[in-house]
């Protein structure tokens, strides 16, 4: 005689698919970061990489450190300083849609990057690129104003980017040229990498004799900040503090227009302050 198997009832069977719903709401959150912390390992080392090739490049070019202003060579008088990377950006790059519409050739944002004056120094496009960028970018990073970028009111002497120096306030070189010049504050204390998520003009830009409003927008690209890189070779999470920053930078994640957003909470003004000091190594205001 066949013996009779009993199977699952309906409400067992409900009662087993509660607890794995269950179990996965656990661990979702649990996975989601653990694969974020990874991305951001990968993203500090690329900086760490690019920001080794930006001192070597030092090194090699009698303490001159590389034009920042990605995709604009700096001339007059027949003599060019190459950026640290070509222009590897589309013709609608500061619009919500630029993953979509304008964006270069694979081939044209490669050549961009070898057409850089850092590519010699490491010829790998993954450095340039964190996992978290915008879909169809090749460059996710930028170098900030202070360091051989564009110079900003206050900062500068001179008339062009070849004849202009850094303004000295006190033992600090506010817009430097040379890497001995990063001083005071220590190079472990000034910026020079920042990822924005996508390749823009020039550099990352924010004033420097004016509290606010932040210039390019406050990137947020892992958890509730992003990754920068710092003169001295060394690389790290900028987690920002106030809610309102977390929210402007979340609700203009993928616009890399820039808009004069101003804080206007204590925290808010407090961490914009704090990240014009991390640029320029103090404010003139």
């Amino acid at each position: 005689m066949r013996e009779h198997t009993r199977g699952f009832t309906l409400i067992e069977l409900l009662v087993v698919i509660a607890i794995i719903a269950i179990l996965m709401a656990i661990l979702m959150p649990a996975l989601n970061r653990v694969k974020e912390q990874g991305k951001r390992i990968v993203c500090e080392n690329s900086l760490k990489s690019l920001q080794l090739c930006w001192i070597m490049y030092a090194d090699d070019n009698d303490d001159k450190i590389v034009n920042g202003a990605g995709g604009i060579p700096y001339s007059t008088s027949g003599r060019t300083e190459t950026p640290w990377v070509g222009q590897a950006w589309g013709t609608n790059w500061d619009q919500p849609n630029a993953a979509t519409v304008g964006i270069l050739s694979d081939r044209a944002k490669k050549q961009a990057i070898e057409d850089g004056a850092l590519w010699d120094y490491s010829k790998d496009y993954g450095i340039y690129k964190c996992p978290t960028g915008r879909r169809g970018e090749a460059v996710t990073y930028a170098i900030v104003d202070a360091m051989n970028g564009l110079y900003r009111t206050g900062t500068y002497t001179g008339s062009n980017h070849i004849t202009a120096k850094g303004v000295r306030v006190g033992p600090t070189v506010l817009w430097v040229k040379r890497k001995s010049e990063i001083n005071s504050p220590a190079p472990a204390m000034r910026m020079v990498y920042i990822d924005e998520g996508a390749m823009t003009p020039d550099s990352f830009a924010t004033h420097y004799n004016q509290r606010g409003p932040w210039w390019d927008d406050p990137p947020v690209r892992h958890g509730d900040g992003t990754t920068v890189s710092w003169a001295d070779g060394h690389a790290s999470h900028l987690k920002w503090k106030a809610a309102e920053t977390i929210k402007h930078a979340r609700d203009h994640r993928d616009y890399y227009g820039g808009g004069g957003w101003m804080p206007t909470t204590p925290e808010g003004l407090e961490e914009l302050e704090d990240f014009q000091k991390a640029v320029w190594g103090k404010v003139g205001f």
